[in-house]
C-alpha cells in the first residue's frame, strides 16, 4: 500500500532497486519481488511504537505476512528497541531495522511508513494512534485503546478527518468460536436474545489507586526516557516497578479490571447484538470492589451483565435467547451451546461468515487487507470507541457508587454533571489532544 505521503520515496526506492538488479548477490530476490515474493510497490511498510511483550507477540504474528516489511521501531526503553531490532533483523537477514526513542522524531522522519503497530501501555494507545494518523499512517492499536470517553471520540474524529484505517486489537472478533457465537444471534438461531454476559478480569478492582510509587534515581535518557514513557499522564517519580507492569491498578495508567478484559468482551457482545455503533444506556451499581454482576442495558432492550466467574478460559462471552444459548472463551475447543443441535452447522456457519463478509479469520490480516482496500476494519474506530465508552461508563458507575443513565447520541450522562466530568482526564503538555 503506497501512502500519498511516501509516493516519491517509494518511487525512488524502486528506481534504486532496478539499478542494483544487475548485482543480484547484493539485492535479495524478495526485495525485487522475485520468486513469488511481493513487489515493493505492493508491500505495506510497517513500523512499531512501544513494542514490549504483547507487542512482540503481535509482531511475530505480522512478520510472516509476505506483503509486510517492518523497517523501524520507536520505544522509550533502549532494551525494547534493541530486542525488536534483533528480532526483525534476524527475520530479514540484515541490520536495517532503525530505532527511535522520540515518537515525534519517528513519525516526522519516517514518511516511508504506511502503517504502525502500537502496543504501548494503555496510557499511550489513543495519543500514539492520533499522532500516527495525523502523520498519514494507518494504525493497529492494542487494547484498551483509549483511557477516557473523550480520547475515544478523538480517535474516531482523527481517523475520519485524515482518512486512516484503524484496527483495535480485539482479535476475538476475527476468531472462529466467537464469530460462530455472533452468527447464532445474527441468524436468529437463539430466538429473541435478552441477555449477554461479558467476562471481566478476575484480578484488581474497579476502584484504582490514586497514589504513586516512591521515587528512585532515574536511569539515563537513552536507557529510558521517563518523560516519554509517561506521555500524557500526570508527572510521577520514576520507579522501575512501573516498567515491569506495576502501572496496572493505578488510575493514572489503567482502565481497571473492567477495562482489562471488557475491552475485548464488551466489543464482542456489542457487535453481536447490533450495538457496535452505540453504547449501553443504563448502568446499575453493584456494591462490590470489582463490578462483578453489574447489569447494563442497551436501547434495544438487551441487557449485558459483567461476570467474573463461570468460565473455563479468559475473555468469555455468553449469549442467551428464547431458543437457546451459546458461550465461548479462550481455551474452548468449540463453543458451549444449548440445544446441542446448534453445533450441527458449526463449520458451515463460519464458512458462510467468511463468504458473506470477505474477511479472514485472522485479525492482523484483516487490518492489512483493509490498508490495501481502504475498507473499514472489523474492529474499526467506532466499534472501539463505543465499546470502550461502555467500559468507562461502567467504571464511572462504580467510582460514584450510583446508577447512571447515558445518552449515546449526545455522548453524555443524563442529569449527572459529576459523571460527565469523568468523561475526560487532564493531559500533560505537550501530549494534549
Amino acid at each position: 500500500m503506497v501512502n500519498k505521503n511516501c509516493k516519491s520515496t517509494r518511487r525512488a526506492f524502486m528506481k534504486r532497486t532496478a539499478t542494483l538488479s544487475i548485482a543480484p548477490y547484493i539485492v535479495p530476490a524478495w526485495v525485487l519481488g522475485r520468486g513469488g515474493d511481493i513487489a515493493p510497490s505492493n508491500r505495506i511498510v510497517l513500523g512499531g511504537i512501544g513494542i514490549g511483550n504483547r507487542g512482540q507477540h503481535d509482531l511475530k504474528w505480522m512478520l510472516p505476512n509476505s506483503d509486510i516489511y517492518f523497517v523501524a521501531v520507536c520505544d522509550a526503553r533502549k532494551e525494547r528497541r534493541e530486542a525488536v531490532k534483533n528480532m526483525v533483523d534476524q527475520r530479514y537477514g540484515n541490520k536495517d531495522c532503525a530505532t527511535y526513542r522520540d515518537i515525534r522524531e519517528f513519525l516526522a522522519t519516517r514518511t516511508d511508513i504506511d502503517a504502525v503497530l502500537i502496543a504501548t501501555g494503555d496510557r499511550w494507545h489513543a495519543m500514539a494512534s492520533i499522532l500516527a494518523m495525523r502523520s498519514g499512517k494507518d494504525v493497529y492499536s492494542e487494547k484498551p485503546s483509549c483511557m477516557t470517553i473523550t480520547e475515544g471520540q478523538a480517535v474516531v474524529e482523527t481517523a475520519n478527518r485524515y482518512g486512516r484505517i484503524y484496527q483495535t486489537g480485539t482479535q476475538r472478533l476475527s476468531e472462529g468460536n466467537f464469530i460462530f457465537a455472533n452468527e447464532m444471534i445474527r441468524t436468529g438461531r437463539l430466538g429473541k436474545v435478552h441477555t449477554v454476559r461479558a467476562h471481566i478480569a478476575p484480578w484488581d478492582a474497579a476502584e484504582m489507586r490514586h497514589d504513586w510509587l516512591p521515587g528512585e534515581p532515574e536511569p539515563s535518557k537513552d536507557e529510558i526516557d521517563w518523560d516519554e514513557w509517561l506521555g500524557p499522564c500526570p508527572w510521577r517519580p520514576y520507579n522501575v516497578a512501573y516498567t515491569r507492569g506495576a502501572w496496572r491498578g493505578h488510575y493514572d495508567f489503567h482502565t481497571s479490571c473492567i477495562g482489562e478484559w471488557g475491552a475485548h468482551t464488551f466489543a464482542q457482545c456489542q457487535v453481536a447484538i447490533g450495538a457496535g455503533d452505540t453504547s449501553a444506556v443504563e448502568y446499575e451499581y453493584v456494591n462490590n470492589p470489582t463490578g462483578d454482576g453489574m447489569v447494563t442495558r442497551f436501547d434495544n432492550g438487551i441487557k449485558m451483565i459483567l461476570q467474573m466467574k463461570g468460565w473455563r478460559g479468559s475473555c468469555g462471552v455468553r449469549y442467551e435467547g428464547t431458543e437457546g444459548w451459546v458461550a465461548a472463551a479462550d481455551g474452548y475447543s468449540t463453543p458451549d451451546v444449548f440445544p446441542s443441535s446448534l453445533m450441527e452447522d458449526y463449520r458451515k456457519t463460519i464458512y458462510d461468515y467468511t463468504a458473506r463478509t470477505q474477511r479472514p479469520l485472522n485479525h492482523v490480516r484483516d487490518f492489512f487487507d483493509c490498508v490495501k482496500s481502504r475498507r473499514p476494519t472489523v474492529a474499526n474506530p467506532e466499534v472501539m470507541h463505543r465499546s470502550m465508552t461502555t467500559v468507562h461508563a461502567a467504571n464511572i458507575c462504580m467510582w460514584l457508587k450510583r446508577n447512571l443513565r447515558y445518552d449515546p447520541v449526545k455522548e453524555e450522562f443524563i442529569n449527572d454533571q459529576e459523571a460527565n466530568r469523568l468523561r475526560s482526564r487532564a493531559m500533560r503538555e505537550p501530549w494534549i489532544i
